[in-house]
């Protein structure tokens, strides 16, 4: 009798979970005006100073970098704002070259700042993270300023690092690391947070954390499992081996592997291309699209599936959704407005 019953009870188990998932979705209120969890509405995050640093790349389209050892603390993140044909891109910039990008206390509160402006950023479409320092993408955490923190400072610290990777993850838009140098320990869980990762061929990185006797805390033990496999990763953790550009695309921890380029930012400027093609869609429908596909990925199908048709029912009222079949009418291209 147990036996029997238990098929009818699973169904009631998923069908249950169903209408939660769905009911999640419609509590996020995904239509014309609405917000994703974390909301996208409020200022924007106020721009950095760029004029130190930046000159005009050939054709205009990626910007040069310039460096020095004088970088001031507001500085060693630069939130840029990109306009013209490429508005909507923002890029952060990664900008502590004298400690290889590493996490310091300064940064990680630049991070966090900076992100919780974005995501309530209605006119952001993309998000790229990159360095703004030759050969280097990050480095992880500061371990000079670390070896200088009580035991009882430490633990805060990681969840402090944990906490700002978890809220780029949680972004409501496509977010690309753009790997141009080395990202080791926290430096490739921050890739690992973004939706895609491109490398160049020369970059370095990999979970090296068991080499210093301790674990990956800024959620490399999962996001790594879940990008290339369980079994590849505990490899790649309990070696702490670090991969090239080729070796990382070959495992699938990176869509995307180009040569180095003269001015070292390949990677950067092959995300601004990635970038450019998803300007032109409806920025509802990305921002639901992903969350389907992100709360989908840790689900069942049958409750995957619910996920995805409560997300699809939020962008069927939407003003963006008329635009696009009148566009496709009209032959022309859509304009999409986010309402």
């Amino acid at each position: 009798m147990a036996a029997a019953a238990a098929p009818g009870a699973l169904g009631s188990l998923r069908a249950g979970r169903a209408r939660l998932a769905a009911a999640c979705c419609v509590r996020w209120r995904l239509g014309p005006g609405a917000r994703l969890p974390g909301s996208w509405r409020g200022p924007r995050v106020a721009p950095a100073v760029w004029a130190r640093g930046w000159a005009c790349a050939a054709g205009g389209s990626a910007p040069r970098r310039g460096y020095g050892s004088d970088v001031r603390p507001e500085d060693e993140l630069r939130v840029r704002h990109l306009d013209a044909e490429n508005r909507g891109i923002v890029v952060l910039g990664i900008n502590r070259a004298y400690a290889k990008n590493s996490f310091s206390k300064n940064l990680i509160k630049m991070l966090s700042k900076a992100v919780d402006a974005l995501k309530s950023d209605k006119k952001v479409r993309t998000i790229i993270v990159r360095s703004e320092v030759p050969g280097v993408f990050c480095a992880g955490a500061d371990l000079k300023e670390r070896v200088k923190m009580n035991p009882s400072e430490v633990g805060p610290f990681v969840s402090k690092i944990r906490a700002v990777i978890n809220e780029i993850a949680n972004l409501p838009v496509p977010t690309i690391a753009a790997i141009d140098g080395l990202a080791l320990g926290g430096g490739l869980e921050l890739a690992l947070a973004c939706d895609i990762r491109v490398a160049a061929s020369s970059a370095k990185m990999g979970l090296v954390e068991t080499k210093l006797a301790i674990i990956p805390g800024g959620g490399g033990t999962q996001r790594l499992p879940r990008a290339i496999g369980v079994s590849l990763a505990k490899e790649l953790i309990f070696s702490a081996r670090v991969l090239d550009g080729q070796e990382a695309k070959a495992v699938g921890l990176i869509s995307h592997v180009l040569e180095q380029n003269p001015e070292g930012d390949a990677a950067y400027r092959k995300a601004l291309d990635l970038a450019r093609e998803f300007l032109p869609q409806g920025p509802i429908a990305m921002r639901v699209a992903k969350l389907a596909i992100n709360q989908g990925m840790e689900v069942d199908l049958v409750t995957g599936l619910a996920i995805e048709e409560a997300c699809y029912a939020q962008t069927i009222p939407t003003k963006d959704r008329l635009e696009g079949l009148l566009a496709f009418k009209e032959k022309r291209s859509p304009r999409y407005k986010g309402e």
